[in-house]
């Protein structure tokens, strides 16, 4: 069996393996426990490790702005993608897919894959390139965010530069960016791996490797699909992966990027999922709101987790296949076709609800039609 095949059958039977936990293990503090071991522990250790392995040169500093720039134009179509789909933008339902649709959380479900396929180099740059997505998730969102909440109100200026101050801290303390500064620094002054302690060393290798398995495991527990919404998220987040694919075409062939490892982590990176830092926000917002008995909410919460609820195996399912299919999707001709086989299947649901609508139209106006036929002859 080929190699590539074999690891993906095995990051499955993972996910399977917590899809059967989840009668053991509650969704609740247990679950969100797993995820911080991940987060604050395996995932920081990993990324200092891919660090320290490779050599950093001044090119990698502009990956961030690259992630930062993606994740603009993606907030910046996605109005029209839920106009697609029937989404009033405007809506709270609407507003809360305008913030978390841009946003990007490779660290559950793209780093495990690019660091198991692709190798630590790869998942350096991944790294770094998640510090200008950390960025606009955290600071721009949120000041969207805060925007739609006080467009009918007067404005907090104090509250704001608090809570903003609030947020710095969050990012300079998270503890993937902690380490990434760390081992950033180390390296400018040429220490790598090799030179640390020998203890250390080996207490942050044996923490990576326990990184995929709990990150696969998690989403296996996670994954929580409700009938209610499916097929018009299904299709919101098919038109975002479509989308992204044709995006990072244009951007190979306009480039001419000819790196295959480094188009995969392009594409993997882009897949991600969406990203719990936006609910963070939304949560935030409705709490404010609870509080001051604001009839006119700003977002629907329960709509942005159904968002995270299917958007995580649906990035784990694209990236995994992409991986597994070695090169292939290096060409920009298989990336277009994937793009828009992705972005015509998305399409199929709003098309139907469109049809479905005209019908029950036609409907009403032929029944109307038919009732004013009666009163005309019972007049006659």
């Amino acid at each position: 069996m080929d190699g590539a095949l074999e690891k993906t059958i095995s990051f499955l039977l993972f996910i399977f393996i917590g899809i059967l936990l989840k009668k053991k293990i509650s969704t609740g503090d247990e679950t969100n426990g797993l995820k911080s071991l991940i987060l604050t522990l395996a995932l920081p250790a990993t990324i200092f490790i891919a660090l320290l392995k490779v050599k950093i040169d001044s090119n990698l500093v502009l990956f961030p702005f690259l992630a930062l720039g993606f994740n603009v134009i993606l907030f910046a179509i996605t109005p029209l993608l839920l106009t697609a789909i029937g989404i009033n933008i405007n809506s709270e339902k609407g507003r809360s897919a305008r913030i978390l649709i841009p946003s990007l959380a490779p660290g559950l479900s793209c780093f495990p894959f690019i660091l198991e396929f692709l190798g630590d180099g790869s998942l350096a740059k991944a790294a770094m390139t998640d510090l200008g997505n950390k960025f606009f998730v955290l600071f721009l969102l949120y000041l969207v965010a805060l925007k739609w909440h006080y467009k009918h109100a007067d404005f907090e200026a104090n509250s704001l530069k608090t809570k903003l101050k609030s947020l710095a801290k969050t990012l300079l303390y998270e503890p993937v960016n902690l380490f990434i500064i760390v081992a950033l620094t180390l390296v400018s002054f040429g220490i790598t791996l090799e030179k640390l302690p020998n203890y250390l060393s080996i207490t942050l290798t044996r923490l990576s490797y326990i990184m995929t398995p709990l990150v696969l495991i998690f989403i296996g527990l996670a994954v929580k699909i409700k009938k209610r919404q499916f097929f018009q998220l299904f299709s919101l987040l098919l038109l975002r992966a479509g989308f992204t694919l044709i995006f990072i075409g244009g951007i190979i062939f306009f480039a001419d990027i000819n790196i295959k490892k480094d188009i995969l982590v392009m594409i993997a990176f882009s897949l991600s999922a969406c990203s719990f830092w936006p609910f963070a926000h939304i949560s935030a917002v409705n709490f404010k709101e609870k509080k001051e008995n604001t009839s006119d909410k700003t977002f629907d919460a329960n709509f942005a987790l159904s968002i995270l609820a299917l958007s995580l195996p649906i990035s784990v399912i694209l990236i995994l296949g992409i991986l597994t299919a070695g090169n292939t999707f290096t060409e920009i001709k298989n990336l277009l076709i994937l793009g828009g086989v992705l972005f015509s299947i998305g399409l199929v649901y709003p098309v139907l609800l469109k049809i479905n609508s005209s019908f029950k139209v036609g409907k009403s106006e032929l029944k109307s039609s038919k009732n004013s036929s009666l009163e005309f002859s019972s007049d006659k």
